[in-house]
């Protein structure tokens, strides 16, 4: 048997959702004897026509499921489609032998397929990956008793029933009351200032800002590397020990007690050497 059933219905769109409903609709529902005899063909044979059959005469059953779902802000025909996807899945898997109806077995494989489309993207960031987070978002909103934050008692009594830890419900109520928000503005959004991209973009980290920056500091070093080594040795260390030190920087008295002459004296040293240097780094 295939790994793929594909037939051939009628599919959902937002413009012709009312008409394929009803549509839908008038699709015969199957007795359990003509459900056998179908599936059974398709098992056996790979009577594709068979399986048409089956599939057609469930379609109502992906409509009604896929309508429990609207709260997510999913379009109800995406959802519809997603669940006729698992409703195809279901057939190519079902045995008729078990005495199981199709409608009982086909739900499964509906709400998944369903539960995966909606998890994709209902939100640009996954809110639930492992299996505890996935009973957690699919619960959480029909087992909270209101909209405000859930208590803590209301918490423990969530975690019991879902048999999950009470800190991934506290998470996932996290999760499910943020939204997500548009990095950029959309063409016709008059509030474009308020945009995270306006507030976030930082020109200073552009990659030519940063080379220039770096080649700014590069030719600052140099002149500066230039300019001390035309100072004399005294003006050079009063300047280093002034301006250059990476901790505290030595005072005037300290400089005046190293060699030996009054604190006026090493300020004016200070301040020739310094006249001195800007004169070499200044820009040509």
């Amino acid at each position: 048997m295939s790994n793929a059933l594909t037939v051939s219905m009628p599919r959902p769109s937002v413009a012709s959702l009312d008409a394929y409903i009803q549509a839908v609709g008038r699709f015969p529902i199957l007795s359990q004897e003509e459900e056998v005899g179908l599936a059974t063909r398709f098992r056996e044979r790979q009577d594709l026509e068979a399986a048409r059959k089956l599939v057609l005469s469930h379609l109502r059953l992906v409509v009604a499921i896929a309508r429990g779902y609207l709260g997510y802000g999913l379009a109800h025909a995406d959802l519809i489609q997603e669940g006729n996807v698992g409703l195809m899945k279901a057939v190519r898997r079902f045995d008729p032998t078990r005495g199981v109806r199709l409608v009982s077995f086909a739900v499964h494989w509906i709400r998944a397929e369903i539960h995966e489309f909606i998890l994709r993207n209902w939100r640009i960031v996954k809110v639930a990956t492992t299996k505890a987070q996935r009973k957690l978002f699919f619960n959480l909103r029909s087992m909270k008793p209101g909209f405000s934050t859930l208590t803590p008692d209301e918490v423990e009594a969530m975690a019991t029933q879902l048999n999950v830890r009470p800190e991934d419900v506290v998470e996932m109520e996290t999760r499910m009351g943020g939204q997500d928000i548009a990095l950029e503005p959309s063409a016709d959004d008059e509030e474009e200032a308020f945009a995270p991209i306006s507030y976030l973009a930082n020109p200073e980290d552009e990659p030519g800002r940063i080379l220039e920056h770096e080649e700014t500091d590069r030719v600052r070093a140099r002149g500066l590397e230039l300019a001390l080594t035309s100072l004399d040795a005294r003006s050079r260390r009063i300047i280093e020990a002034r301006w250059l030190q990476e901790n505290d920087s030595a005072t005037l008295h300290e400089l005046a007690a190293e060699f030996g002459v009054s604190a006026e004296r090493v300020r004016q040293i200070e301040a020739q050497a310094m006249r001195k240097m800007r004169a070499l780094m200044a820009p040509v």
